[in-house]
C-alpha cells in the first residue's frame, strides 16, 4: 500500500532550522510530484512548496520564498524540506503529499501523516 511518513519535526527557536523528510513506501516516488503543505492552528491548510517528478522545478509560496529548500533523493525514495530562518508564523504541522498537477501544487491522493513544527522562543 503506497503512503508517505513525515519525520524532523520539532520544537525550535526563531531563527532556528530544521530538515523534514518525507520517505515513499509502496511506490516511487520519481512517479509524483511532491508538495509540502502546513495547516496552523484555526487557518486553513496551505501549500508550502512542490516539486516535479524530475525535482527540476521546484515553487514556494512567497512568505518561505529564500528561507525553505525542497529537494528529492530519488535513491532514498525521499523528499526534503530545508527551513531556515524559522519564524512563529512558520509553526504548524506540516504534510507532504502526492501532487495531482504541479501547477498551482494541487495534492493528489496520498498523504503523510504530519510532523508537528513549532517555533517558539
Amino acid at each position: 500500500q503506497p503512503q508517505l511518513v513525515e519525520s524532523g519535526g520539532g520544537l525550535v527557536q526563531p531563527g532556528g532550522s530544521l530538515r523534514l523528510s518525507c520517505v515513499a513506501s509502496g511506490f516511487t516516488l520519481n512517479r509524483y510530484g511532491i508538495g509540502w503543505f502546513r495547516q496552523a492552528p484555526g487557518k486553513e491548510r496551505e501549500g508550502v512548496s512542490c516539486i516535479s517528478r524530475s525535482g527540476g522545478i521546484t515553487n514556494y509560496t512567497d512568505s518561505v520564498k529564500g528561507r525553505f529548500t525542497t529537494s528529492k533523493d530519488d535513491a532514498k525514495n525521499t523528499v526534503y524540506l530545508q527551513m531556515n530562518s524559522l519564524n512563529g508564523e512558520d509553526t504548524g504541522v506540516y504534510y507532504c503529499a502526492t501532487l495531482q498537477q504541479l501547477r498551482g501544487c494541487v495534492p493528489g491522493d496520498i498523504w503523510g501523516q504530519g510532523t508537528q513544527v513549532t517555533v517558539s522562543a
